[in-house]
């Protein structure tokens, strides 16, 4: 059983999944509010251990990892990962700022370093990198059809014309955006986009899923999103209504 140091945090507006191991509770907080504001869906835990079971047990877009824990030191956490076959993007993060620990770490397979102390601002932006870089995205603008998304200033144009997204929408559009030509099921939304189970009975991804439908759709084109029923859903300009 996982202790009480474990705690969940969501957001509103990104489909990004994170994974903070850290074992000091003062960067917990402040590390979990600035990426829960950035619109990350966070697990955090200061416990090596348990930062692996989380792992190993989850996909997270991207894991920022320290390397001085309790339990299960960060290094070798890491490599039990890559063992494991596990690929999400792991930023280190560390006092140790010799060359030789910075070549270590990439060695047994982080993705990037980050030197405490460090500026939040560039903890952030590294982040957003791995989890576009996760996606196979190199730039924060992605198209689709008529339908322009900006991640960086989260702001949705289709055909010119700005398209007025609620929080949430906009998260799952993005998520879907993101995942575009793959059919997305119902429990990756779940897990992604809202901050608690959803009843197994519910149609709120149904409704979510009807009313986006509805504001990104182009007059007289094509709906770009498509419900697979009994399956879950596929946003792609190319896809068969």
């Amino acid at each position: 059983m996982l202790s009480a140091t474990v705690v969940s945090l969501t957001s509103e507006r990104h489909g990004m999944k994170l994974l903070l191991i850290e074992d000091s509770l003062r960067l917990q907080q402040s590390l979990g509010r600035a990426l829960r504001h950035a619109g990350c869906a966070v697990d955090i835990t200061g416990d090596g251990n348990e930062g692996f079971w989380y792992a190993a047990n989850n996909d997270y877009d991207v894991i920022v990892l320290d390397l001085m824990l309790p339990g299960l030191d960060g290094l070798t956490l890491l490599q039990r990962l890559r063992a494991q076959g596990k690929t999400g993007h792991v930023l280190i993060l560390t006092a140790k700022d010799t060359v030789e620990d910075r070549v270590r770490g990439l060695n047994c397979g982080a993705d990037d370093y980050l030197v405490k102390p460090f500026a939040l601002a560039e903890l952030l932006a590294r982040v957003q990198s791995l989890g576009r870089r996760s996606h196979g995205r190199k730039t924060s603008r992605l198209v689709i059809g008529s339908l322009e998304i900006d991640l960086l200033a989260r702001r949705v144009m289709s055909r010119g014309q700005p398209v007025e997204l609620s929080p949430r929408e906009y998260r799952l559009l993005e998520f879907l955006t993101l995942r575009r030509g793959e059919l997305v099921s119902r429990a990756d939304i779940e897990a992604h986009i809202y901050d608690s189970e959803v009843e197994p009975m519910s149609n709120v991804v149904d409704s979510a899923v009807c009313m986006l439908r509805k504001k990104i759709s182009a007059p007289g084109q094509p709906p770009l999103l498509h419900t697979r029923r009994g399956l879950g859903y596929v946003l792609d300009d190319n896809a068969p209504a």
